[in-house]
């Protein structure tokens, strides 16, 4: 009754679906662990903005690592700014998706030792290899409040990367490399300055992460489910209408039909 299953066409497609089902599946948690990172990060991101401000150096020194869990941190340096050796940071892009510089300003603390400052967006010159027009920071003692940020790295070669670059311009906010520019030690990581605010004369600050949004992950997870569900009933369904087909065809007393395709 059921011999057709033997032949070519459907054994492939039972080996077919045997393939997607755990296929799909596999893919749905794929999208359901994309969810779970997603919604970790979002209360990593609020819990670190809700935290009461901090003094950079009590998070982060010289050649430290910031870890995870101080990723967006709220912190406080006090110090002045190192306009001399102020660099910008090539293909950044703004709210409004332009693409320019970010402005990085070492501030130079009471003790000697600098913190690297995000200070904000500004536009490209017209000249992509110019160094663009940038608004200067205060002058004197300033304390910036910011948003703690990890090192930017690709790895071992990450901090290497001022070959062939105009002179300030840099691909990477990375401590270390900036540690040998200035020759002094520089903490780890940044801070992305959100005050005193620059005013709109200054740098465009860098907008506070998103944090509200989860993304469509969980629902792609439950579609490819549904789908990976489907495959088994779809098959069934196609074996009881061959079934069916085969049955008529005898009763009638014509010739079988042929095999499903696959």
């Amino acid at each position: 009754m059921y011999r057709f299953l033997l032949t070519r066409q459907w054994v492939i497609l039972t080996l077919l679906a045997l393939v997607l089902i755990p296929t799909m599946v596999e893919l749905g948690f794929w999208q359901f662990h994309r969810h779970e990172r997603r919604v970790a990060q979002n209360e990593l991101i609020a819990k670190s903005l809700d935290a009461k401000p901090v003094a950079v150096a009590d998070l982060t020194s010289p050649g430290h690592t910031v870890p995870r869990a101080d990723y967006w941190r709220t912190v406080r340096a006090t110090g002045t700014f190192d306009t001399e050796h102020e660099v910008v940071v090539r293909r950044r892009t703004n709210a409004d998706d332009r693409v320019g510089f970010h402005v990085l300003t070492p501030l130079v603390l009471a003790d000697g030792r600098a913190v690297l400052v995000n200070r904000g967006w500004v536009p490209a010159a017209a000249d992509q290899r110019a160094f663009p027009e940038v608004p200067a920071p205060p002058a004197g003692t300033v304390t910036v409040t910011g948003r703690l940020k990890a090192d930017e790295t690709t790895g071992a070669s990450g901090i290497k990367d001022l070959a062939g670059l105009p002179p300030r311009q840099v691909m990477l906010i990375n401590s270390a490399q900036q540690a040998e520019l200035l020759d002094r030690e520089v903490l780890g990581g940044y801070v992305e300055q959100t005050a005193p605010a620059a005013g709109a004369k200054g740098p465009e600050q860098i907008p506070e992460p998103d944090h509200a949004s989860i993304g469509a992950h969980m629902a792609y997870a439950v579609q490819w489910w549904l789908f990976a569900a489907a495959v088994p009933v779809g098959w069934v369904i196609l074996v009881r209408r061959e079934k069916q087909d085969r049955a008529a065809a005898a009763g009638k007393g014509a010739p079988e039909p042929a095999p499903a395709a696959a």
